[in-house]
């Protein structure tokens, strides 16, 4: 511990932890854990917590990659398995939230969170955590309005649709998360709240990422379920991905009745590749001496409020209202109620290291490449349902899909058998999707981005970070109160490797920082010539989409990019008229 760091502690009687900060894992974690050793002895210090904020992959064998919705071509089984099998175990704790490229069937099976493997842990479909006094909350999975108002009545094997549709978020998780009133210091969703980029350095994003122009300017980028929790929860740090971005912004909320306005410091980083600004740092004081995973009791008190409430249909369903047509409407957790699942707990906040595997894990030395998806019960979720009165969605899915899927169900089965990759969807589903990025086109992109990264010098990359990250000022339609402001410190943009390349010129003027607990005056962070690269047209060929046309009375031959991320969250909601649910 430095000097400075001492005498805050002795100052302030609380130590500040280190908490990196992942965007898109896409399964790289050795890569990942190999990042934050390289800077924990760069910058002498040590990390307490990693946070990744969706896309995490945790597949455990072959039968696993058939539920995650990528083409073919793009299935690896990364790394993961390693920590599933036991070979390794993660340095750091770990928190992950789902995203878009998930092995859904697995975290299905924790539809409340649980460990995916030993020092792992997943949040769920939403979830509130404690780790030494922070509470850590998420919501896993993107928006579509399509299945939004929907139950999660997806099991596999999924059909085209349901291998979609599955990591789609769900009212009923946005109700629940609108239910908590005590401060939430950390929350994490893969995709962004709306309108967030309005509160950063807009310019800056659109000139890294061109085509989303017309969704900024019309405020239609980002999740709106996303939005309506950043206005009721107002966290002190809000952490996304899946753009493939780094961007930092600052909300200053207005104020609630009579107490001081709070402020959100939101943070969006890349996927794990070389040039790629994914990693972050950031500095958070504990609270609390405890070791270990706790679950939080208002959390636990609104599961429990809200499970009869939970639907594993397809069937539209609105949240309960006061408007005379429901018995209760307000799930808010009492005193009462949370010291009622203490009890149903023993007393025991303690999160139970209880991981086991539920099915075999790849052996890259006998690869079963027709095994089928697994779709069993996981002992930690039936562990948790029995304490507290949860119902195992998952479980209660499977019934109904086994009742009626009948002959259909059968058939479908034996054509995945005799197929290596039977739920491979790209260019197959009939279902127009606005709401989230092509997964075809986002894989082609990362594949060009390696190509253009190995012409530039092969396929690793050095470490390369500017001074630091200072955020803008805050933005409202209230006078800003001059709140400390977050002082991230230098991000990493790949994984450690030797220093044989000549760094860029502009790299070596910059020496970085080191990680300080006080922040300093708002500046402009030093684009890194790097990230250029996306947009050059030098660095790779671009594409445009088969259904993007030139502009009329155009003569130009410079080639368009690839529009992948045009239609995300169109604002149009092609939803039926609304119907009230019970």
């Amino acid at each position: 511990m430095s000097c400075d760091q001492q005498r805050l502690k002795t100052h302030c009687g609380f130590d500040r932890m280190k908490i990196a900060v992942e965007g898109c894992c896409h399964g790289e974690l050795d890569k990942i854990y190999e990042t934050i050793e390289f800077l924990e002895k760069k910058e002498g210090v040590k990390v307490d917590l990693l946070l990744c904020c969706g896309d995490f992959q945790a597949v455990r064998n072959e039968g696993d990659m058939k539920c995650m919705a990528v083409p073919a071509k793009y299935r690896t089984m990364q790394t993961f398995y390693k920590y599933y099998s036991g070979e390794k175990k993660a340095p750091i704790l770990t928190i992950f939230i789902g995203g878009n490229h998930e092995a859904s069937n697995h975290l299905q099976e924790l539809p409340y969170g649980g460990w995916v493997a030993p020092n792992i842990y997943y949040l769920g479909y939403a979830g509130v955590i404690r780790y030494k006094g922070i509470r850590i909350g998420g919501l896993s999975g993107i928006y579509k309005s399509h299945d939004y108002r929907k139950g999660h009545h997806e099991f596999p094997p999924y059909n085209p649709d349901t291998l979609r549709s599955v990591y789609h978020i769900r009212n009923i998780e946005v109700f629940k998360l609108k239910q908590i009133q005590m401060p939430v210091d950390i929350f994490m969703s893969h995709d962004w709240p709306r309108g967030i980029y309005h509160y950063g350095s807009t310019e800056e994003l659109l000139r890294k990422k061109k085509f989303l122009r017309h969704e900024v300017e019309s405020s239609s980028l980002g999740s709106p379920a996303a939005e309506e929790l950043l206005a009721h929860l107002q966290p002190s740090y809000w952490f996304s991905a899946h753009l493939h971005v780094k961007f930092a912004a600052v909300m200053q909320h207005p104020p609630k009745g009579n107490a001081a306005p709070r402020e959100t410091k939101f943070l969006s980083l890349d996927k794990c590749l070389p040039h790629r600004e994914f990693l972050q740092i950031v500095d958070v004081p504990e609270r609390s001496d405890s070791e270990g995973l706790e679950y939080d009791p208002e959390w636990l008190a609104i599961l429990k409020a809200t499970d009869s409430l939970q639907r594993t249909t397809p069937d539209p369903w609105n949240p309960p209202e006061n408007n005379g047509l429901h018995d209760r409407w307000d799930f808010r957790a009492s005193e009462a109620a949370m010291m009622e699942v203490v009890e149903d707990l023993s007393g025991e906040l303690s999160v139970p290291e209880n991981f086991s595997r539920t099915v075999p894990a790849f052996n890259p030395d006998r690869p079963l490449p027709h095994s089928a998806p697994s779709r069993g019960a996981n002992a930690q979720t039936t562990e948790l349902c029995a304490k507290v009165g949860l119902t195992d969605l998952y479980g209660r899915a499977g019934e109904q899909a086994g009742a009626g899927r009948g002959q259909e169900g059968e058939e479908q089965e034996e054509e995945d058998e005799l197929s290596e990759y039977p739920t491979d969807t790209s260019g197959q589903s009939c279902s127009f999707n606005p709401d989230e990025i092509a997964i075809e086109d986002e894989w082609e992109e990362e594949e060009e981005e390696e190509e253009a990264g190995e012409g530039e010098g092969g396929g690793t990359a050095e470490i390369h970070t500017p001074g630091c990250l200072l955020l803008p000022e805050p933005k409202s339609d209230v006078t800003p109160v001059r709140l400390p402001l977050m002082n991230l410190p230098a991000p990493s943009h790949s994984t450690p490797a030797p220093l044989e390349a000549e760094p860029e010129p502009e790299l070596l003027e910059a020496e970085p920082e080191p990680l300080e607990a006080e922040p300093e005056p708002l500046e402009a962070e030093p684009a890194a010539s790097a990230q250029d690269d996306e947009d050059g047209a030098a660095a790779r060929i671009l594409k445009r989409s088969s259904g993007e046309s030139a502009e009329p009375g155009s003569t130009s031959t410079t080639p368009r990019i690839k529009r992948r991320n045009q239609l995300i969250y169109a604002a149009a909601d092609e939803d039926e008229e609304d119907e009230t649910g019970g």
